[in-house]
């Protein structure tokens, strides 16, 4: 008897080395597909597949744009498959489930879990994005946890990296047998995994905060997110409570209470013979790993799951329609943009701020994407409603003539996937010269650099001569810049190599 517990319990631990070692594979995958995004040659469908796995991202967007994605239909099978496996994705694949499995706190003891009501948060707030994606509304998609991760890696893990990785290289640069080598690793890490210049992204220390804080909630209850908030899980456990592999208790059960204990996401009841909510379960296999008698089962059986207190009822849902109705309202107030709105530049190609905003999933790819840093996510010039969507701020880095990745790189074509010849004839805005602040206008020197810098063959920007008196009876000959805006497209080009402090003399407006 002893030898055959142990052979059982030997092959349940290989269930959980085996969801372990997926959890580990899946992740670097989504995560190499993030690092390596399509400018360093990797096939578009590999470094859309993170986003367009999500059904929650796919259908709020469907809802929103009215546009359906081929690729999307990839999202379809994976909530299909909880018809099978259940919440097998958030267990096993999902990278976010990852990382809050790396951050456990398990030596915590005795943590008062939190009240079983509180599971339907997650519902109400998928409720609320589906309700808002209908209004136009994507905002709450930060909240998907599929670009939670890549928005996260892309704007806040990877340039952190980027950074420490260089202050390294400064030290070791400074010992004379290690210069060579480490000269030769900054060559092969730029710019195929950082950038060539160090990346500056504006507000990423708020998608940081973010991130972190739900890794943090785990300090309140093991894989708090997921049980409590993902509405992702909850779209996924919905189906799942059909699901032909479900988690079972034997009559065999001695009722010792090691499953419950070891079940992250706190959803086997002791009360009720030690069953579980298939809905709640992602398939772990823990409970399998700490059972001694054999007393649970995954086999393939369709039985609906029993209701819980906590699933969505009609008064969950009008409250979502409420607060869905109210948030489109709110969200759609010009009460942060203000006068910013002159310079909100978008993406090349994108002329609808209304369409734009039904389409964007906030993902961060294209700005991770973008050579120059231009592209930055948005937090105060497109309202509450454009939160984390991506401007060009050409003081930070200009629209390279020769780039269209930002087009070509996003996996919901909110941006258009411009040619670059498309690319390089359309208008992201319209330069104008401030000549009070103008070296060459206002302080009578000769300045020629946003001529100099306009990437255009047919320069938009053209001198004329000025004469003019200085305060000692001289006269002086000027060359004045000047844009001919028919010609201009607006690429920022000029403001960034402005060699004015501040605000440059030249600035990029709003079409």
């Amino acid at each position: 008897m002893p030898e055959a517990r142990i052979r059982r319990k030997t092959h349940y631990n290989a269930w959980v080395i085996a969801r372990k070692v997926t959890q580990a594979i899946a992740f670097v995958l989504f995560f190499l597909a993030v690092v390596f995004s399509r400018q360093n040659g990797l096939p578009a469908r590999l470094s859309d597949l993170t986003i367009r796995l999500s059904p929650l991202t796919m259908i709020s967007h469907l809802l929103s744009s009215r546009t359906f994605l081929a690729g999307s239909a990839l999202s379809l099978i994976l909530l299909l498959s909880s018809l099978v496996f259940g919440r097998a994705w958030c267990g096993w694949l999902c990278p976010l489930g990852t990382i809050l499995d790396v951050f456990q706190f398990s030596k915590i003891k005795n943590r008062k879990q939190p009240p079983e009501n509180l599971r339907k948060l997650k519902f109400g707030l998928l409720i609320v994005i589906l309700l808002s994606a209908i209004f136009g509304n994507l905002t709450l998609l930060i909240f998907d946890p599929l670009t939670i991760f890549v928005r996260s890696t892309s704007l806040t893990i990877l340039p952190v990296m980027d950074k420490v990785i260089f202050a390294v290289e400064k030290l070791l640069i400074k010992i004379p047998f290690l210069a060579e080598p480490v000269f030769a690793f900054d060559a092969w890490i730029r710019p195929t995994i950082f950038p060539a210049a160090s990346a500056s992204i504006q507000y990423s220390f708020l998608v940081g905060f973010f991130f972190i804080a739900i890794i943090l909630l785990n300090l309140v209850a093991e894989r708090f997110w997921c049980r409590y908030l993902c509405p992702l899980g909850a779209m996924l456990g919905l189906p799942s409570r059909l699901a032909l592999f479900q988690r079972r208790t034997k009559a065999t059960c001695s009722e010792c209470g090691l499953c419950a204990k070891n079940c992250p996401t706190d959803t086997i009841d002791p009360q009720q013979n030690y069953r579980s909510d298939p809905s709640e379960c992602t398939m772990c296999m823990n409970c399998l790993q700490s059972c001694q008698k054999d007393s649970l089962s995954f086999s393939p059986k369709w039985r609906p799951a029993a209701r819980q207190l906590y699933d969505p009822g009609k008064r969950v849902f009008l409250s979502s329609l409420g607060i869905s109705i109210v948030s489109a309202a709110l969200f759609s107030f010009n009460w942060i943009k203000g006068k910013t709105r002159s310079f909100l530049l978008r993406p090349p190609g994108v002329i609808d701020e209304t369409a734009f905003l039904s389409t964007c999933i906030r993902c961060g790819v294209c700005i991770k994407g973008c050579p120059t840093q231009a592209l930055q996510p948005d937090f105060s010039q497109s309202g509450l409603e454009g939160v984390w969507t991506p401007i060009v701020l050409p003081r930070n880095g200009f629209c390279d003539y020769g780039c269209n990745l930002c087009g070509q790189n996003c996996p919901v074509q909110a941006i258009p996937p411009l040619s670059l010849e498309e690319k390089r004839q359309t208008k992201i805005g319209y330069a104008y010269i401030d000549q009070n602040r103008c070296l060459a206008w206002g302080d009578h020197t000769n300045c020629i650099v946003c001529e100099e810098m306009c990437p255009l063959p047919q320069k938009a920007i053209s001198l004329d001569k000025g004469q003019f008196m200085l305060p000692d009876g001289s006269q002086v000959e000027i060359l004045l810049p000047v844009v001919d805006r028919e010609t201009c497209i607006g690429c920022g080009n000029c403001e960034n190599k402005c060699p004015v402090q501040g605000d440059a003399a030249i600035r990029v407006y709003t079409l």
